[in-house]
Parts: structure tokens; C-alpha cells; sequence
């Protein structure tokens, strides 16, 4: 290598590591911060949305704690950390102050409040005798108790990565979801009856990225780089995050119900009401992944149709890709398996040596990969009959071609009636000719690529 070539590579290489060191820097700096005021969940945001209560709610929590039991996961050595923040009550304590809806009373450190209020008695009646001011005011009683707490915690519920790597070079990406399950219930204390039990979750994500690059320069030299992060959702702000979401749906279920008042009774109709029975009803359709059940997703009759591009394969060079369309019908016998119908048109050809016309029917067999998520892969095998148009009446072989077809593709349910889907499909001609020849070793085929939206009409 000459000295010039040398001295660029030095360059070169300088200027990575200080573009590297710089990168390093922003992603994981090295001076301290100062404390500063912790960070609001998203939820807390929309306790300003709330409408006033005419009276606030007293009620006392004594203990809102951790029911897991869970310990930090470890694959190396045993822990004895709890996975999930053991100070949960004063969580919620401020969730229901900030909420502007109850007016809370000290319950979980009674006994220290006894005790002070017990010194404070006698110090008076030490010093001051008769003379004093007299007896403490008493003590508020709460109408309703709080009661339950933080009774899941689960580790790894969805773990996934995805990486490359070409010629020394490449990056991997790694993910893990953990979830936190919150419950949450408002007692009488005039009856000890339940009036109201509300439930939430929250996952907790962790990602892994890297990149490297590692690659002979030189026979004897090697330049090998690596950089990356990695980013952990603070299980504390999960919880937060939950305790405050069971808060503000005990607000809205129990104004619904009539547990307590808003100021205005009109607002049990506002947009904050609505939009919340639109998330409950949703909820109650999807399973512990936040994926449509099963008996919900792609269920009854589908009716739809596809666009697609097509391109011949066969004895002519220079194929061209066409147009085309159809309309199909599908039913779910199983959740995993379909079946389909497909009646289409759309036209074959290569430049300078044929173009035909035909129309096509196909039945068809579909399995889902994944048929309880919203998006699923799936693969389809079927057959059918392809006519060529304008030829008269039709005969096997001259202008009317059976054929068989495999392919795969994806389907993104919308809604729960409504899917979106995309596919690429080969199609092998059982006998010979569809360009007009019969040559060679191999049937005529054909490629097509359909996007298409499909309805599901529930009639079963």
C-alpha cells in the first residue's frame, strides 16, 4: 500500500472513532445530572379532562401493595429484588389527589399518626394542664375503603430480534415485553359491599440495538468497530402508569353508574365518557397479547376484492406485466384454515410474440399463520381454470387451461370486519399452450402480485 493510501486510511479511521466517540457520548453520557421533577405518565395528562365532581369522595387506602411475589428474572444468578416497586400506595396516593376526585385520609401509617397525635396530647396536658386549648379535633372516617393492588407481574410475554450481517458488516436489533397487571375496587364502609372493581395492564419494553463492522484492511490488520444501546422501560413509571389508568377508569365507571356525581350531569354524555366506553368495548375483544380473539378476527362470510399485476412465464422472452382484478369470497372453518373462491380477469404477454385476455376461477385453501394477531402471515394452495377470451367456445389445452397455485402473503385486520391484504402467488398451467405453443420442457405459469380488501360479513 502506498504512503498516500496509508495515510487516508489513518484518516479515515481517526475520523470514525471520533464520529463514534461522539455518538457514544450522546447515546450514554458521562456527566451526572441533577434531580430534577419525575416525569408524568400520559395518563396524568388526562385527569384535566375530567369534569368537576359536585362532592369529593373520602376515602382512605391502608395498604395498596405488591401481590406478586415476583423477583427480578435472571438468567445467570438468583436475585432477590422484587421486579415491581414496593411503594405502590404512595403511587396511587397521589394518583387520587392529583385526580381532583377524592379527598384522601392517611391510613397506611395510622399507627405513627396515633402515636403522634398521642404525644402531642400529653405534652399539652404536661405544660399546660387545664389550661390547654383542649382535645384534638377527631379524626375523618372515609366512605369508601381502596382496596386490592398490583397482583401480576409477568416476564418475557413477547420476545423478538431481527439481524444482518454482509461481508463483516451488519446490525441486530433484540426486544422483550414484560407486563404489569393492576386491580383495583372501591368498598363501602357503611356495608362492606364492593362497588366497583376495575382492572388495567401495561407492558414494559426493553430493546437491544447494535452495529459492527469488522473487516481485514490489511493481511495483518483488522478494523473492527462497534457501537449500540439500549433502552429499558422503568417498571415504576409501567406501574405508575397503571395505578393511574384503574384511577381514572373507577372515576368514569363509577359516575356512570351512579356511585358519585359530576357537577354537571350533562357531562356523563361528553366526549371523555364516550371515548372511554369505546376503549372498554374494545378491550373486552381483544386477548392478553392486545390481539383480537379469535372468535372475533376474520370470522363469518369475507367478500372482497384484489387488484393484481401479473407476468407470464413460459416459452417467449421479455414478458410483460399486466393488469388485472377479481372478486373472492372466503369462510373460516377453523381458526387457522379458509377457504376461498376467486373469480378474476386480468391479461398475458411478451413483448413482440403474444397478448391474450382471459378470465379465471379459482378455489383455493388458506392457512394463517398467526390467527389471532391483527397481522398475520399466511400461505394459500388451491387450482383453477384460466379461458382466454375471444376464441370461441373453449377447449382444453387450445384456450381453456386448468392450473394449480401456491403462495403466501399478509393480512392486517383493520377492524375486526375489515382486512387488508398482500400476496404473491405462483400459477403452474396443467397442460401446455397458454402462450399459443406447446414447447419446451415446462408448462406455461404465471406470477401475480394482488392487494385487495376483503369484508367479513359475520352471517356465520
Amino acid at each position: 500500500m502506498s504512503p498516500i493510501a496509508r495515510f487516508a486510511s489513518l484518516l479515515l479511521l481517526l475520523v470514525g472513532a471520533a464520529s463514534l466517540s461522539g455518538c457514544m457520548n450522546y447515546l450514554a453520557p458521562f456527566e451526572t445530572e441533577p434531580a430534577k421533577v419525575g416525569a408524568e405518565t400520559q395518563v396524568h395528562d388526562r385527569f384535566a379532562e375530567l369534569p368537576a365532581p359536585r362532592d369529593q369522595v373520602v376515602a382512605a387506602v391502608y395498604r395498596f401493595r405488591d401481590q406478586t411475589g415476583q423477583y427480578k428474572p435472571s438468567q445467570n444468578i438468583a436475585s432477590w429484588s422484587t421486579a415491581v416497586t414496593q411503594g405502590s400506595t404512595s403511587i396511587l396516593m397521589r394518583a387520587l389527589e392529583r385526580s381532583g376526585w377524592f379527598d384522601t385520609i392517611e391510613r397506611e401509617g395510622l399507627s405513627n399518626l396515633m402515636n403522634e397525635r398521642q404525644i402531642i396530647s400529653s405534652m399539652r396536658q404536661m405544660h399546660e394542664g387545664d389550661r390547654g386549648t383542649g382535645p384534638l379535633p377527631p379524626l375523618r372516617f372515609a366512605g369508601i375503603l381502596l382496596e386490592g393492588g398490583i397482583i401480576g407481574y409477568d416476564s418475557n410475554i413477547i420476545t423478538g430480534g431481527a439481524g444482518a450481517r454482509y461481508f463483516g458488516a451488519g446490525g441486530s436489533g433484540e426486544f422483550r415485553q414484560d407486563q404489569v397487571t393492576i386491580y383495583l375496587r372501591a368498598v363501602s364502609t357503611q356495608s362492606g359491599r364492593v362497588l366497583k372493581t376495575v382492572h388495567t395492564t401495561k407492558t414494559i419494553l426493553s430493546q437491544k440495538v447494535d452495529v459492527g463492522l469488522f473487516r481485514f484492511i490489511e493481511p495483518e490488520r483488522i478494523l473492527e468497530v462497534e457501537a449500540g444501546y439500549t433502552f429499558n422501560e422503568p417498571p415504576v413509571q409501567a406501574v405508575t402508569e397503571a395505578i393511574e389508568e384503574a384511577v381514572f377508569n373507577l372515576i368514569i365507571e363509577g359516575a356512570r353508574d351512579g356511585l358519585w356525581s359530576t357537577e354537571d350531569e350533562a357531562a356523563l354524555e361528553s366526549a371523555i365518557f364516550q371515548q372511554q366506553e369505546r376503549e372498554v368495548a374494545r378491550a373486552q375483544s381483544l386477548n392478553a397479547f392486545r390481539m383480537l380473539r379469535a372468535s372475533d378476527n376474520r370470522r363469518g362470510l369475507g367478500i372482497g376484492t384484489s387488484a393484481s399485476a401479473m407476468r407470464y412465464q413460459g416459452d417467449f422472452q421479455d414478458p410483460l406485466v399486466r393488469g388485472g382484478g377479481d372478486v373472492h369470497l372466503r369462510g373460516n372453518v377453523a381458526p387457522r384454515w379458509g377457504l376461498g373462491l376467486t373469480v378474476g380477469t386480468g391479461e398475458l404477454a411478451a413483448d413482440r410474440a403474444f397478448s391474450r385476455r382471459h378470465v379465471s376461477t379459482e378455489a383455493h385453501t388458506l392457512y394463517y399463520l398467526l390467527p389471532h394477531s391483527r397481522l398475520t402471515p399466511y400461505a394459500t394452495v388451491g387450482g383453477g381454470m384460466l379461458m382466454q377470451t375471444g376464441h370461441g367456445s373453449f377447449e382444453i389445452g387450445r384456450n381453456a387451461f386448468p392450473y394449480a397455485m401456491a403462495g403466501a402473503g399478509l393480512e392486517w385486520m383493520a377492524t375486526s370486519s375489515l382486512g387488508l391484504s398482500v400476496g404473491m402467488h405462483g400459477n403452474l398451467a396443467l397442460v401446455d399452450g397458454i402462450d399459443g405453443r406447446d414447447m419446451g420442457s415446462f408448462n406455461d405459469g404465471f406470477w401475480n402480485v394482488r392487494a385487495g380488501i376483503t369484508y367479513y360479513t359475520r352471517l356465520f
